[in-house]
């Protein structure tokens, strides 16, 4: 985003520079023009030459040249061709790349196109889809304005009649203006999303071939996240969650075969409490890893536990941490990295990357071993009730606005079971031993049925997520069931003491038949409406307008999900769905499409 503002700003700046050498006409004229487009040259040729994607296809290529020539070579799109027939001027060039890259039209509905529809004067259109995307500042020698090929053809020397002379200035004057626009339009939306006196600096400075080729450092969207893991309370909500504690406690302590002798590593330790677990579980060696100050307290706690002689913390980020006394691989990889909608935050990379650096690949167990996100269709009165309805009458008075961005942003919270008015959909099943960070980022089909007896209106999607622990760290078998807890059931009672009384201690299996059923023993929990709530409650998706539903209405459509481009902890979702009445309906409604932010 940033490199593409400054180098669009730049060229806003040498527009206005052309237009005023131009006015002044001098016998060194042509070398006067080389100098001007010195910039010019240099930000083209820099462009021409970076890697660019395809815009139809998940293909990289070495230049834009080469992306532009395989969609014109295989989809039959030139988009140069179409800027010119369009009639696109640069902000309407960068909307139709940015559409594109984000909707995945086919080339033929590109050609259907008119140049008048909304999203070609949209500001949403103008952040790019892809950071740094050579596209957004690439333009072939062969492609300009209609305006800019009329100035182009009048010789730069004086006119050789009044009325050619006022013709002429007419024309400079509307060029002028335009990049004056342009160059304050670039400002305005740079004002609001960079540092506005750095980027007048780099424009009032135009970059020398050395400072050209250095890249614009790396967002970090890491600090604030660590240091919100370094506090007491956060700590103290995730072990209170008994859902959660007592299943990573069950699958470590009453997996003894697992774990005795075997090697762990703890990927984001936090109090080191699944690191003790393991330790009581008969551990050889326990790895137990923070980037934030809780690994200081952590190290304390193993100390005070006189388990020091086992585990071993290591403060550090995951990706660049080594393993003490020359060890290499670890037997078993434990984590509690999920986030609301399983994927906020963004952990799960770190964990897969120290999958991939330290899990011995002859039998190495991931656990959790697989998760499922889990969407469904949610009736959400009270959600709308409490959240949107609040803001219409606070003490008299009408605060409506403030609930209007609350349909752009999940809300996290808990809905009673009996708000589910369809069966839900696993609309994304991860299987930690084989998925790679590229796949997190999912576009799904669902079809959900409502199941509500009764004229309802939807007023929400629900989603959430369930966790699979097994010993082999294979995926469960299909139609294993996720355990639901209920309110006041006894989740802790096998590996926790209760009324002053030990846990019960399990004997290791003896004979290789109990070997096998301990092996195929599953180990689950469930964050949805129906089983106890965890600190992870639910993420709801409010719709702006309400679905009418019976019994047997069906709600289809794609949800997409993907790392925000401002802040790769947060998600970007779209739901785009129809609604059908029921089976025997031969056309659906029209499409929806809704935009959330996950944060």
């Amino acid at each position: 985003m940033a490199h593409h503002l400054r180098a669009s700003a730049g060229l806003a700046e040498e527009n206005l520079k052309d237009v005023e050498t131009e006015s002044l006409p001098s016998a060194s004229d042509s070398e006067d023009d080389e100098e001007d487009n010195n910039w010019d040259d240099w930000v083209s040729d820099q462009v021409a030459h970076q890697p660019c994607e395809s815009l139809f296809e998940d293909r990289r290529f070495p230049s834009t040249t080469e992306a532009l020539a395989f969609d014109k070579s295989t989809h039959n799109f030139d988009l140069e061709a179409t800027c010119s027939r369009l009639k696109l001027d640069l902000h309407q060039r960068i909307r139709l790349i940015n559409f594109i890259r984000k909707h995945k039209p086919s080339p033929a509905d590109i050609g259907n196109l008119t140049g008048a529809e909304s999203f070609f004067s949209s500001d949403e259109y103008l952040r790019p889809v892809l950071e740094d995307d050579p596209l957004l500042q690439f333009q072939s020698d062969d492609w300009s304005d209609e305006e800019e090929d009329l100035d182009a053809s009048q010789p730069a020397v004086t006119p050789p009649d009044l009325a050619s002379s006022i013709r002429r200035i007419k024309l400079l004057e509307r060029k002028l203006a335009d990049a004056q626009q342009d160059l304050v339009d670039y400002r305005t939306l740079v004002n609001q999303k960079l540092d506005v006196t750095r980027l007048a600096d780099i424009v009032a400075d135009a970059p020398s071939s050395s400072q050209a080729t250095s890249q614009p450092s790396k967002r970090d969207d890491d600090s604030h996240y660590f240091q919100s893991y370094a506090d007491n309370d956060i700590h103290a909500v995730m072990i209170q969650d008994k859902v959660r504690t007592s299943t990573y406690a069950s699958f470590i302590l009453t997996n003894p075969i697992l774990f005795r002798d075997a090697i762990v590593l703890d990927v984001g330790c936090g109090t080191g409490i699944l690191s003790l677990f393991a330790a009581k579980s008969g551990a050889k060696r326990v790895f137990a890893v923070d980037a934030s100050d809780i690994a200081e307290k952590a190290e304390r706690i193993v100390k005070a536990n006189k388990l020091e002689d086992v585990i071993t913390v290591i403060r550090g980020k995951i990706e660049d941490i080594t393993l003490p006394d020359g060890i290499t691989h670890v037997d078993i990889i434990i984590s509690e990295w999920m986030g609301y909608a399983l994927l906020y935050e963004s952990m799960l990379d770190s964990v897969l990357h120290a999958r991939d650096r330290f899990l011995r690949p002859d039998g190495g167990i991931m656990a959790p071993s697989q998760c499922k996100i889990m969407l469904g269709l949610c009736e959400g009165s009270e959600i709308l009730k409490d959240r949107v309805g609040f803001w219409e009458d606070v003490y008299g008075f009408d605060l409506s606005t403030m609930g209007y961005d609350l349909y752009d942003e999940a809300i996290v919270d808990v809905v009673g079971p009996d708000s589910m008015v369809s069966v839900p959909q696993a609309i994304k099943d991860l299987h930690l031993k084989h998925i790679t960070t590229r796949q997190l980022d999912f576009v799904t089909p669902f079809s959900l049925v409502s199941t509500t007896d009764r004229r309802t209106k939807i007023h929400a999607f629900v989603l959430y997520f369930d966790t699979f622990f097994t010993a082999t760290g294979e995926p469960v078998p299909p139609g294993t069931n996720v355990k639901l807890i209920k309110e006041g059931d006894v989740v802790l009672a096998e590996v926790w003491p209760v009324g002053g009384k030990p846990p019960p201690q399990r004997r290791a299996s003896q004979g290789e038949g109990l070997r096998e059923r301990e092996r195929a023993r599953v180990t689950s929990f469930s964050t949805g409406p129906k089983s106890q709530p965890t600190h992870w409650k639910q993420t709801i998706f409010l719709l702006r307008e309400p679905i009418h539903a019976v019994e047997g209405t069906i709600v289809s459509g794609t949800f997409h999900c993907k790392k925000s481009g401002t802040n790769s902890r947060e998600l970007d979702v779209e739901i785009h769905y129809s609604v059908k009445q029921d089976a025997e309906a031969t056309s659906s409604s029209d499409v929806v499409v809704q935009i959330y932010k996950v944060r």
